[in-house]
């Protein structure tokens, strides 16, 4: 029995295949956890969708920006891009079913390990926050999905403010900040403050910004914290972060974390992806 973190898988159902056939994964015996961006800018984000629903219980994922963006879409709060390849799900018969079950599906996931915790999310961990109080927020944007008002949620998603977390925030503000941090922070403050504009390596970060895995002193550094979503970033592995976004979609490898009995434990298994989309530049 063992416990597999997927990156990135962005509609690459074919090399998820070959990445499941090299594990032998069974769903029977293990459990996968993707960690967001199932969907969008690969070819067959239908298929993978249905592959993830499909394994039940076997399967668990995080909710990425590319996945709540497929439900804002399909709401109307944002037009279908140019760069998008969402029309596969969005045109076929089990549309409805298909985005209802992406809806109830979390924010963030966390396992109580030998050795520590363990957390997963898409892309970031605000330094203000402790593994309670991302798992807290994260109920807060899940509750709102599945209830009555995701359509009216969805429809304020989309915006870089406030870009500071504060305790105090409510209403829309206070969701759309959760949905920053935790599906789009590569860069942030020491005080909090998120960055949006940059999406190259770990060592670009504007003046003034940091990795929020770098950030001195924040509170989920006794954590293990899994995330994908920073493919510039590519493989890291140390005791505090797994980052296995390693860029399937632009032509790279798309990668498995095979973890061990705890947190520090793991092996990583990768397959090389056929180029879906080019990089801009």
């Amino acid at each position: 029995m063992a416990l597999y973190l997927i990156g990135d898988v962005q509609g690459c159902d074919q090399p998820l295949q070959r990445l499941l056939d090299d594990i032998a994964f069974s769903p029977s015996r293990d459990t996968l956890v993707f960690l967001g961006d199932l969907v969008n800018r690969g070819p067959a984000s239908a298929e993978v969708l249905r592959r993830v629903q499909r394994y039940g219980g076997a399967a668990q994922t995080v909710l990425g920006n590319h996945d709540l963006h497929l439900l804002g879409v399909a709401q109307g709060a944002r037009k279908h891009g140019r760069k998008d390849t969402l029309a596969g799900i969005l045109q076929a018969p089990d549309s409805e079913a298909l985005l209802d079950w992406l809806r109830h599906q979390p924010m963030a996931l966390h396992r109580t390990m030998a050795g520590g915790d363990l957390l997963m999310v898409h892309a970031g961990v605000l330094p203000q926050w402790s593994v309670a109080d991302t798992l807290v927020c994260a109920a807060e944007v899940e509750a709102v999905l599945r209830g009555p008002a995701s359509g009216e949620f969805l429809h304020e998603m989309y915006g870089n403010e406030p870009a500071q977390w504060n305790d105090t925030l409510g209403g829309h503000a206070r969701l759309r900040a959760i949905v920053n941090a935790l599906t789009r922070l590569r860069f942030c403050t020491a005080e909090g403050e998120m960055e949006f504009e940059s999406k190259d390596a770990a060592d670009t970060a504007p003046e003034g910004f940091m990795p929020w895995f770098d950030v001195p002193g924040r509170k989920s550094a006794n954590a293990t914290i899994a995330c994908g979503h920073w493919s510039t970033l590519g493989w890291v592995s140390r005791p505090d972060l797994i980052a296995a976004d390693t860029g399937c979609v632009w032509g790279r490898c798309l990668s498995a974390v095979r973890m061990g009995a705890t947190p520090q434990e793991r092996e990583l298994i990768q397959v090389q992806c056929p180029q879906a989309r080019k990089p801009a530049g």
